[in-house]
């Protein structure tokens, strides 16, 4: 690594971190003021907001614009350098373009891999005191309100409860099928079903076994029986943004469960784990498209060179959006979708490489 490479690294961290600062106290402020009248009526103290809400909140935003502001930073500072002519003194000097982009990627890569690190390990626990201020002194008191609960705990078995309690951990009337083709072949009704914190299993009250066999049937009843089922208290719980409190290795184990019931809500998971992916990968791409629209020297200034950033900034952004909304609709495999913004500027990066002149 030369002074050159250096000196193009240090100016791309000091952007990018200006552009983040700059950004991210910008939300802040807009964040307080709209929440301010929710932080008086619930009586929330100062210290929290500051030390438990605003102190996790700020790294949450940092990290997910952190793409977008690589893409800003790199513009802003290539496109002044351009404009001194310092962009043409390194190419003549010998220097390709191609060499002068491995202390961008080299700069984004550092970018990359911290915002890596924090979505897959630090965020999570940092969203767990945010949101559960958000819980506290935003969000109305979360109860849990259904009734005739349906659950898929494993493939092809099914529970039933009328009403569950959420202080008390108990669920009522509570049935559960296994049912092998179009036949149910086991089924259990309880009166109650209750978690035992101290064993880590649910406890059935007033039982009835009804096993269907070929040629009879058999009954087993009970007053009490301990139950291993794959579900938690948990799972009745507040589902607020409950998968940004996951780490990468949280996502993983979450998303094996889900698909080991059956059930339905996996795609709000694949979608936060492959994000966590993605948002690396764009700071790579984004950061050599803020290279090449603004490397070229015009007689307009910088103000064309910035004006394109902003249009492909909010480009993105466009993208982003519509990609997170066809994962969900399931239109696409989830992978896919997820990625089609990096897919798509991949893309533009390389037309934009051997159209744009330099």
């Amino acid at each position: 690594m030369n002074i050159l490479d250096k000196y193009l690294i240090k100016r791309l961290l000091v952007s990018y971190i200006f552009a983040v600062f700059i950004i991210v106290l910008i939300v802040c402020v807009i964040d307080f003021v709209e929440k301010n009248d929710d932080f008086i009526k619930n009586q929330a103290p100062i210290n929290e907001i500051l030390f438990q809400y605003y102190i996790n909140l700020a790294p949450y935003w940092a990290n997910t614009i952190s793409p977008l502001m690589m893409f800003i930073g790199v513009v802003f500072f290539t496109a002044k350098m351009a404009s001194h002519t310092e962009i043409i003194a390194i190419l003549s000097s010998g220097v390709s373009f191609r060499r002068l982009m491995l202390p961008y990627l080299a700069g984004a890569s550092i970018i990359a891999l911290l915002s890596f690190t924090l979505q897959g390990w630090i965020l999570p626990r940092a969203n767990k005191v945010r949101i559960a201020f958000e819980n506290k002194y935003i969000k109305e008191q979360f109860y849990y309100a259904d009734k005739n609960v349906h659950l898929a705990i494993a493939p092809n078995i099914y529970a039933y409860m009328s009403s569950y309690n959420v202080d008390s951990k108990t669920g009522f009337d509570f049935t559960l099928e296994k049912v092998e083709g179009n036949k149910l072949v086991e089924k259990l009704n309880a009166a109650r079903i209750e978690w035992k914190e101290d064993r880590k299993k649910w406890i059935l009250h007033d039982y009835k076994i009804r096993k269907m066999h070929v040629s009879k049937e058999e009954l087993i009843f009970g007053k009490e029986k301990d139950s291993l089922l794959n579900i938690t208290p948990k799972d009745f719980e507040s589902s607020y943004f409950v998968y940004e409190t996951l780490t990468i290795n949280q996502l993983n184990d979450r998303i094996a469960l889900l698909k080991s019931r059956g059930a339905e809500g996996v795609a709000a998971y694949e979608i936060e784990r492959h994000q966590r992916f993605v948002s690396p990968f764009a700071a790579l791409i984004l950061a050599v498209i803020g290279l090449i629209v603004s490397a070229r020297k015009t007689r307009g200034g910088v103000g064309v060179q910035i004006a394109i950033g902003f249009f492909l900034a909010f480009a993105y952004i466009l993208f982003f959006i519509m990609s997170k909304g066809i994962a969900e609709s399931g239109s696409l495999p989830t992978v896919i979708a997820v990625w089609l913004p990096n897919i798509i500027f991949s893309f533009i990066g390389v037309i934009l490489y051997f159209t744009v002149p330099r």
